[in-house]
Order: structure tokens, then sequence, then C-alpha cells
């Protein structure tokens, strides 16, 4: 099955609305999250904790993202120096998006729970850092998830797609809001 028009999301107040391009399923990943990073970040935008569930997202390329309204409302996090960008709606304190630091790799993930009929996406093929009792979190269908990141990354890198990103100022490399890095006792809060 195909979507056979965009696939849209929003805040959950509905400031910040906008769609992913009607080829969503072949476009991207489904797949679940269960790092605590994740975990970690719905914690501190007072959403449910995803813990025992992890955290529903989609991976894709930046250009297939198109901000309909409230650009102006989303700020970023960044849990420490290093790791994703994680987008939100100041308004609502919705978690929407995840980048890398700078627009050269062309990576966006957007939050399931943020897309209003998430069908299109098709089924969750993968499971990252799923906890195992006595032992290092594993990863389910990580080669189908891997092989698929390179192959959209690689192609909108040749493409020149890359550069049509709404997390990006391309001239200066900088995300199109200011990143507030949380501090370590912020951090320290969020983890167990």
């Amino acid at each position: 099955m195909s979507s056979s028009g965009p696939v849209a999301f929003s805040c959950n107040c509905g400031t910040v609305s906008g769609h992913i391009a009607p080829t969503a399923r072949r476009s991207g990943t489904h797949l679940i999250c269960h790092c605590r990073d994740c975990q970690a970040a719905e914690r501190y935008l007072g959403q449910q904790d995803p813990s025992g569930t992890g955290v529903d997202l989609f991976q894709t390329t930046p250009d297939t993202i198109t901000l309909d309204t409230g650009a102006d409302r989303l700020a970023v996090l960044r849990l420490g120096p290093k790791g994703p960008l994680r987008w939100y709606a100041d308004c609502c304190k919705a978690p929407l998006f995840n980048t890398l630091a700078r627009p050269g790799i062309p990576f966006a993930t957007v939050l399931v729970a943020r897309i209003a009929d998430p069908a299109p996406l098709g089924p969750v093929i993968a499971h990252g850092f799923v906890p195992q009792a006595g032992g290092p979190p594993k990863h389910r269908g990580a080669g189908v998830m891997v092989w698929r990141f390179f192959t959209r990354m690689g192609a909108a890198r040749l493409s020149g797609r890359w550069r049509q990103t709404p997390f990006f100022d391309l001239d200066t490399g900088e995300p199109t809001a200011p990143v507030h890095q949380l501090t370590r006792e912020e951090r320290a809060a969020l983890y167990d």
C-alpha cells in the first residue's frame, strides 16, 4: 500500500503543522527506539514516559518534510555536547523531529505520535536499543534500517536534495532556531 497524499503531522495544539511527502513509505523507515536518550528527551518535554514501549519514529531525509505553519515556533534541545538535535514546538512542548547537528548529513526523524494517520508509513521494521535482562541492549532489524539510512542519505547528497531542509540555514550551516543544551543537572535528573 502506498500513500495517495501527504502524511500530515502537527504539535499537540496545532500551531506547528506540516506534512511528509506523499512517497513517505518509500522515503523512510518506521522504527521504535528504546534508547535512554530518546526516553530522556520525552520526559524533559513533559511527555508520557516511554520506558518499556520505546519512542515510535519515522526516519527520512529533511527534503521530504514541509512545515506549513508555525516554523517560528520550533525550538531545539540537545541532551549534551554530542548527539542529535531534538526539535519541538515551544507552544506546547510537543517533540516533533530529530536531526543531526549539521545539514550536510541529510537525516531527520519524525516522531510518529505527531502524525495524524501513520498507516502510510508502513509497519515498524526495526527496534533499536531493546533492553536485555543482564546484558547490553540489542537491535532488531538493524541491517535493513542501516541500509535504508545510507541509501537515502547517499541519494539526497548526490541529487542535491540535502539542501532542501526546513531545519538549517544553509548559508551558515546553523539550525534555524537556537539550541538549548541541557546542563549536567538537567540531564542527570532525566536518567534513572
